[in-house]
């Protein structure tokens, strides 16, 4: 009954996310795998977290949305995820937890958390962080640059990622049951994967112009013909870049926390 009900919750949610325009239909259908692999080994904890992340994560990107889409035209995609985003956010998350259906090991529990609060860290500090008045800096470069750039920061947006990494850091507190010290890694190494997400894309992330308009932009497409690459690699694109930062935070912050615990 409760795996029925766990289904039912599922269904019902990407169904909202698409009838809310929050997902393509490819990103519904990845979402709803995505949920029940998580379901599967956390059962409705690590569901909600997943859930707290999207909910959340959601909101922000429609929030103000009328002021963002300037910045989206330096964006590869829209507001709305398919399915590779969904995959990009969530997909390690799912992994892990069905890890931990099969091995028990309670290390990734706390990679699930790690990887999602990463997610959320990163989306926070993106979709609040356009809205700063105040031109971000590009971590490559130094000088201010344009809104919706890749390796850029600003200030609103750093402390956005930081109170999107501490959300998912004080819910896995209470709903797995972690001690403060494990809690504050899962933060530190969430909002540390947003870093690293900063860093790949202002270094290694594929960035176009468009020969038409001279945009600087993600897109391989701008006003109807294809961009020219201007620097990074054409495989790394925002959504690998945000799998490998949340990639790279999780395994960081294992680990240590095997270090800490087992040594």
């Amino acid at each position: 009954m409760n795996s029925f009900f766990y289904f039912i919750m599922i269904i019902i949610a990407v169904f909202f996310g698409y009838a809310g325009r929050f997902l393509t239909l490819s990103g519904s259908i990845a979402a709803a795998f995505v949920g029940i692999l998580t379901v599967l080994g956390l059962h409705i904890e690590g569901l909600f977290l997943l859930g707290l992340f999207f909910a959340t994560s959601s909101y922000w990107s429609k929030y103000k949305k009328h002021q963002k889409d300037q910045v989206e035209e330096r964006l590869a995609k829209g507001s709305r995820r398919d399915w590779l985003q969904v995959i990009a956010n969530g997909g390690c998350a799912a992994l892990t937890s069905l890890l931990y259906y099969v091995t028990g090991e309670p290390l990734y529990v706390i990679a699930f958390c790690i990887l999602i609060a990463t997610s959320n860290s990163d989306t926070w500090a993106s979709e609040i962080g356009t809205l700063s008045k105040k031109l971000p800096l590009s971590v490559r470069t130094f000088h201010l640059v344009p809104r919706g750039t890749s390796g850029a920061i600003s200030g609103l947006g750093t402390l956005a990622g930081i109170a999107g990494s501490a959300l998912i850091a004080v819910a896995s507190l209470f709903l797995f049951a972690f001690s403060i010290e494990i809690a504050l890694l899962v933060f530190l190494f969430g909002f540390l994967g947003n870093l690293f997400d900063t860093g790949l894309g202002a270094f290694v992330q594929a960035t176009y112009r468009c020969n038409h308009c001279s945009l600087e932009t993600e897109k391989t497409y701008h006003c109807g013909e294809r961009t020219e690459k201007m620097r990074g690699f054409s495989l790394l694109n925002n959504d690998v870049v945000n799998l490998l930062s949340s990639l790279l935070a999780a395994l960081l912050g294992c680990i240590v926390i095997n270090g800490l615990y087992y040594f």
